[in-house]
């Protein structure tokens, strides 16, 4: 099977070869604590993984899409506006007014290049005014939003052997970029028809700018990202996410399912066991990366909700840390009841932390190869 082929038959509940090998990406610190474990210095992690469990790489596709920004255009100028006692205070690209540690560059703000701690001063979205000027910086038809080769990267990728997809910020994300998430909370008790306005733009400006790819080629998946749970609960209650948030799903979705695109996948940490049911009713039907420490049990979701959902994740850190008979009873524990169903894609639920050694991931990665049917 292709790439493409093999993801869509796990996803949807099919009958793949094997399942797609995903253990999970290590960023920056931890891929420096590997280079001291014995992963080579000149070498991709993950083409040396496959190496040394003796799996023969699939050919190198192109990594082609369609080249379309959902971001601001223009951008915030991106400058350093102080830089004291040990920290820099930035203005980033979206408008916020953040800091961070000197340890690290200041781009790291905006990436996911390493675990990073950071503060956000200032949101850009403060008024009326505000929210004004913010609007004129997402017009779909900005020049430079769709590339000057979109028709062609269309027509490429009708026959990618690659997953075609597309990923967007959820309403609730965008809005905590425009105005920081307390003040989004409290706008949605003081002045909730001024966050459905701002919604509705969005969601507008989502379909909008997502039409054209759907008139030339059919997407795989569509991705959005939420982040909207703590630990223990979600950041907004049930009701609250039904009433502002599910409008925007309830539009794009059927747009998407006019298209053919059979997998729409909900990005979110934190415990989301409030959040699945209203994101099946919505019509979305793949979620991760399943945090275990915020009591995400996907053993119990497929008992509750069966085929209904697709995972992808949702194996401990942790005990992958601890490696030896602690990362073999979770990974255990976990992937043969899911995988007898289908549907489920593991791996490390969120990015690969540096306490995880690289001895420890080949063993774990190993393991997956092995009920991954890869080995």
């Amino acid at each position: 099977m292709t790439p493409r082929k093999r993801y869509l038959e796990t996803i949807c509940f099919g009958t793949p070869d094997k399942v797609p090998l995903k253990p999970g990406g290590p960023r920056e610190s931890t891929l420096a604590a590997w280079h001291s474990q014995g992963l080579p210095e000149e070498v991709a992690y993950f083409d040396h993984l496959l190496e040394l469990l003796g799996i023969e790489p699939e050919p190198k596709a192109l990594g082609l899409d369609t080249g379309v920004s959902f971001r601001m255009l223009p951008q915030f100028e991106e400058k350093v506006l102080a830089h004291k006692d040990g920290h820099y205070i930035v203005q980033d690209w979206m408008g916020a007014v953040t800091e961070i540690s000197d340890t690290y560059d200041y781009t790291y703000i905006r990436s996911a290049k390493d675990f990073v701690t950071r503060k956000w001063h200032r949101f850009p979205v403060q008024n009326r005014d505000d929210w004004e000027q913010m609007k004129t910086r997402f017009d779909p038809l900005t020049p430079g939003r769709f590339p000057e080769d979109f028709d062609q990267r269309c027509q490429d990728l009708r026959t990618s052997e690659n997953v075609v997809s597309i990923h967007v910020n959820g309403p609730f994300w965008q809005l905590r970029e425009w105005l920081g998430m307390e003040n989004l909370c409290m706008l949605m008790i003081d002045e909730p028809d001024w966050v459905h306005e701002m919604i509705a733009f969005w969601t507008d400006f989502v379909s909008a700018t997502m039409a054209p790819i759907l008139e030339r080629v059919q997407i795989d998946e569509m991705g959005m990202s939420e982040d909207m749970a703590y630990k223990g609960f979600s950041m907004i209650s049930p009701e609250m996410t039904r009433r502002f948030l599910t409008p925007a799903y309830h539009r794009w979705i059927p747009e998407l399912k006019r298209n053919g695109c059979p997998v729409i996948s909900m990005d979110s940490d934190g415990f989301i066991g409030e959040l699945i049911p209203i994101w099946i009713e919505s019509g979305i039907n793949c979620c991760g990366p399943m945090e275990v420490a915020a009591e995400n049990d996907l053993v119990a979701y497929r008992n509750t909700y069966g085929t209904r959902m697709a995972y992808t994740g949702g194996i401990d850190k942790r005990a992958i840390a601890k490696g030896g008979e602690t990362m073999r009873n979770e990974v255990n524990r976990v992937v043969p009841p899911l995988l007898k169903d289908g549907g489920f894609i593991p791996g490390c639920d969120h990015g690969v932390p540096p306490d995880i050694s690289w001895p420890n991931y080949v063993n774990y990665a190993r393991l997956l190869a092995e009920l991954t049917g890869w080995l």
